[in-house]
């Protein structure tokens, strides 16, 4: 039988591409087998958000031919749509497949005798539909990430997706539901929904929004939690309190992105809302869910920020409340319009500031927190570490827990009594 190994870099929608390609080989009889076991075939689902993405899927990519130089080796993804040429100077990659027909990957690989050359890369913004792929398997995980939407509009002046993925390009809401269905008669209790941009889903296609989506699959049988991934704030508008309240499966737990909290420079970001609107869609969440926990990332470093603006991101996430904050240093990324911005910050300066709101993130999470405390809330289990079950609450909180039974997929009623580092510890009732 022949062995096919793959290593994935980047987002969710790259997981969830990848589990989609797995189950293509196993269906047409070929096993999988880990990254760094032998293998006949090694594929790279490269990521290329930033140059560090980059580099590392070479690096991969050459690991691969390392392990067994008779192998045949496959990048494909982001990196491979956006620098077909760079990767053709690999000697080592059989086959470089962009962002279009990973839904063929099989086919492709085993038709590459007959192929010219061995560049798959077609123009991306030639895509109008959605290709579909689906998952009938999540391995060795207990939550279901689905994809529903491709692509993004948005063209913020630091990221390179929308040059890598296309167009918005949303899936069929019918064959989401399906999958929903399949994974929940499978024993899932949860979903999450992702894609590039999920805010923009259905924009493309019917009179459907994300929302209609979520009470479209909302009444499966055995699906208990259904969580979106990243979106953006403008999707928070008055559908979206007149739906939410009325599904009660929808967790509690809103990735809003931000990358800052200045709104001079959410302007050179091309980020289309200022400080203070974002602010009211906080508030909108609120309303509905007084105890929401509301995530999101921001951007330090970025082109210009001064220390006027970095204050007063700082100021805004105190203000904000967030229940997480994940902070990256700007990342200058070829090809975008910030890469060429003057007054690029100096490293040093970024990471002092990335510190100094790790900081403030890391006690202002702790506040979340305690608002839980002495509380019983539902847990769903997911693996055991050391003598402790740890599971998510439906805000995506991280809980431990003992206990002798195996819980795992399992949902229990927990009294959350301390807090120790990220996790929450409880009992369960």
């Amino acid at each position: 039988m022949i062995k096919v190994a793959f290593h994935t870099l980047g987002c969710k929608v790259n997981q969830y591409e990848t589990e989609a390609m797995i189950e293509q080989f196993i269906k047409n009889g070929y096993e999988i087998v880990g990254f760094k076991e032998h293998a006949d075939i090694y594929i790279v689902n490269t990521c290329t958000v930033t140059s560090l993405s980059d580099k590392k899927s070479r690096q991969m990519i050459r690991r691969g031919k390392r392990i067994n130089p008779d192998a045949f080796v496959v990048a494909v993804g982001c990196y491979a749509q956006i620098a077909p040429q760079e990767l053709e100077k690999i000697e080592d990659i059989d086959i470089i497949i962009g962002n279009i027909d990973k839904n063929k990957i099989v086919e492709i690989i085993q038709e590459h005798p007959k192929l010219k050359d061995r560049l798959h890369v077609y123009d991306i913004y030639g895509l109008k539909a959605y290709e579909e792929m689906s998952v009938d398997n999540v391995y060795d995980k207990i939550r279901a990430f689905i994809k529903i939407q491709d692509g993004c509009n948005q063209y913020c002046s630091y990221c390179i997706i929308p040059y890598a993925r296309g167009n918005i390009r949303s899936r069929d809401k019918d064959n989401i539901y399906r999958e929903v269905k399949n994974l929940a008669d499978k024993g899932y209790k949860e979903v999450v929904l992702t894609g590039i941009h999920i805010a923009s889903y259905g924009k493309d296609i019917n009179d459907i929004g994300l929302f209609d989506l979520i009470d479209y699959i909302h009444d499966i049988d055995g699906i208990e939690r259904i969580r979106v991934g990243s979106l953006e704030q403008n999707i928070i508008d008055e559908k979206f309190i007149a739906i939410a309240n009325d599904i009660p499966k929808l967790c509690p737990h809103f990735h809003l992105s931000l990358q800052s909290g200045s709104t001079t420079v959410l302007k050179r970001m091309n980020r289309k809302y200022t400080a203070d609107e974002f602010k009211d869609k906080t508030k909108i969440i609120r309303e509905i869910f007084p105890k929401a926990s509301i995530t999101t990332d921001i951007i330090v470093g970025f082109p210009g920020e001064t220390e006027i603006e970095f204050q007063e991101t700082l100021n805004f996430v105190n203000e904000i409340e967030f229940s997480d904050v994940h902070v990256f240093k700007y990342s200058k990324r070829e090809g975008t319009k910030a890469a060429v911005m003057d007054n690029q910050v100096d490293e040093s300066i970024k990471q002092k500031r990335s510190e100094i709101l790790i900081r403030e993130t890391e006690e202002i999470k702790s506040r979340y927190y305690k608002q839980f405390m002495n509380k019983e809330i539902k847990v769903l289990f997911e693996m055991k570490n050391d003598e402790f079950w740890i599971g998510h609450t439906s805000e995506y909180i991280k809980v431990k827990a003992k206990s002798e039974n195996d819980l795992t997929n399992e949902i229990k009623i927990v009294n959350l009594v301390d807090i120790q580092d990220e996790y929450m510890i409880g009992n369960i009732i």
